[in-house]
């Protein structure tokens, strides 16, 4: 079988290129080892905010259901529960990419796939039997899996990776947690919630330690106040596992050694280069590409968390296209640019653009406008009047160099702003647009006006 596009991995960049190239009229095949959707459907953005919504909806009960006039007895949860929901959403979503492969006459190919020479993809289905199928053009959208802890090895009980960490049971009454990026942090917001002890460990001096440093230092502290043990700028010395769970030795302000039932490593990701022709990697074994995204061999490209940071889904989606529309039309690929990232603790964060250090290791002249979602009116209405809007505006043409957000809905405010730095708009074009209230949205008016001055409720 000859096809015009052969794409090794099933994620958002893989399905998504997929999808693409069949609306542009091309013969498609996809192969993927497990199923369509890849990590981020199956066993990361999707099933954890499964986990966080009942985490959220658990603390809302259990913590806070007096301040809005609510009374529970014997207020309990079903944990096995809990996992299968996120379960049942996952494989909802992954039956939804595979319809669109029946939809879009894109051939579904299962198996582990390697890519045999110039044009060839070979895959060995679960039965052991190898295919080899031609094509004139290959993407490689591979992905990514959990990095482990150097000398110590997961087991799915007592150590752990995401993906062991979402279906563990029974649920660990002490789980430490090695990283604090997004998924360490999202992780301590869940299992926190149901009232594990939670200690979170980072190298770095913050949480978070990519976002604004303000925004960091206020998730710390909220968390903190939570509950959540964070120790920053602190690295692990030693661990070990136990009868009774693991031991870790932690070197930062002093030594100290922590004990719990279960560890979760969550240090970031080590990348999935498919077998056969020898691909030019980076340094740090990502696979190498152009501005077109292709690689070394002509003929095959690559597109996604496989080609480096930042591992998100909707910059792995955006690639694909951008990959996919290169090959087949006479469309200039770009690399990204301006992207948001979001992380879905409580409260949120998310951020797009430049934080304001980045905005002074450039020498960039900027103001600065900050709104607080404790006088905005939607905020206090629906109990949630913890965190503030910050904006980043050049000087003297007033563009929006960054956007940083923490608090309720962080993750759906941001695109306003994503948009804003997108199409150039200034904060005067922000500063003109009237924002529906009472709404959340309006603390980003707010803050816009704020850099000026001119902000009305604070």
């Amino acid at each position: 079988m000859k096809y015009d596009l052969v794409i090794i991995g099933g994620g958002p960049a893989g399905y998504v290129g997929a999808i693409r190239a069949a609306q542009l009229g091309k013969k498609v095949a996809l192969v993927e080892k497990e199923r369509a959707g890849g990590t981020c459907l199956n066993w990361g953005c999707i099933p954890t905010k499964s986990l966080l919504r009942n985490a959220e909806l658990y603390h809302l009960l259990h913590k806070r259901a007096a301040d809005f006039g609510f009374k529970f007895d014997n207020l309990s949860y079903d944990w096995k529960k809990i996992i299968s929901r996120s379960r049942t959403v996952a494989d909802k979503l992954a039956g939804g990419v595979e319809f669109l492969f029946k939809k879009n006459k894109i051939d579904y190919l299962r198996g582990e796939a390697s890519i045999a020479g110039e044009g060839k993809v070979s895959y060995k289905t679960k039965e052991g039997i190898t295919e080899t199928v031609e094509a004139a053009n290959i993407l490689v959208a591979t992905g990514t899996v959990s990095r482990d802890l150097p000398g110590l090895a997961t087991n799915g009980h007592s150590v752990l990776n995401s993906h062991d960490a979402m279906i563990v049971d029974p649920q660990p009454k002490r789980l430490i947690i090695i990283g604090a990026g997004a998924i360490g942090v999202e992780f301590a917001s869940f299992f926190h919630a149901f009232e594990t002890e939670v200690t979170l460990v980072e190298m770095l001096p913050n949480v978070l330690p990519v976002e604004d440093t303000e925004i960091s230092a206020a998730l710390e502290k909220s968390l903190t106040k939570q509950g959540i043990k964070i120790l920053t700028g602190a690295k692990v010395t030693k661990t070990e596992v136990t009868e009774k769970g693991v031991s870790v030795t932690i070197e930062g302000k002093k030594q100290q050694r922590i004990e719990g039932d279960a560890l979760l490593v969550a240090i970031g990701v080590a990348p999935v280069v498919p077998e056969g022709v020898a691909l030019k990697l980076d340094a740090k074994g990502f696979i190498d590409v152009n501005e077109r995204y292709a690689t070394n061999v002509p003929g095959i490209y690559a597109a996604g968390d496989i080609i480096g940071p930042p591992w998100l889904a909707h910059v792995a989606s955006w690639e694909a296209i951008q990959a996919v529309e290169g090959m087949f039309t006479s469309h200039k690929p770009q690399r990204f640019r301006v992207f948001p990232g979001c992380t879905y603790c409580q409260p949120q964060v998310a951020s797009v653009g430049l934080t304001e250090r980045a905005a002074v290791e450039r020498g960039l002249k900027f103001k600065i406008g900050r709104f607080p979602f404790s006088a905005n009116g939607k905020a206090l209405a629906i109990g949630e009047p913890e965190g503030f809007v910050k904006i980043i505006i050049s000087e003297p043409y007033g563009e929006i160099l960054g956007a940083h957000i923490i608090g309720a809905e962080a993750t759906e405010l941001i695109a306003e702003l994503g948009l804003a730095i997108t199409a150039e708009a200034t904060f005067e074009e922000i500063e003109a647009t009237i924002h529906a209230h009472p709404t959340l949205s309006e603390a980003i008016h707010e803050a816009d006006e704020a850099a000026f001055g001119t902000a009305i409720h604070i």
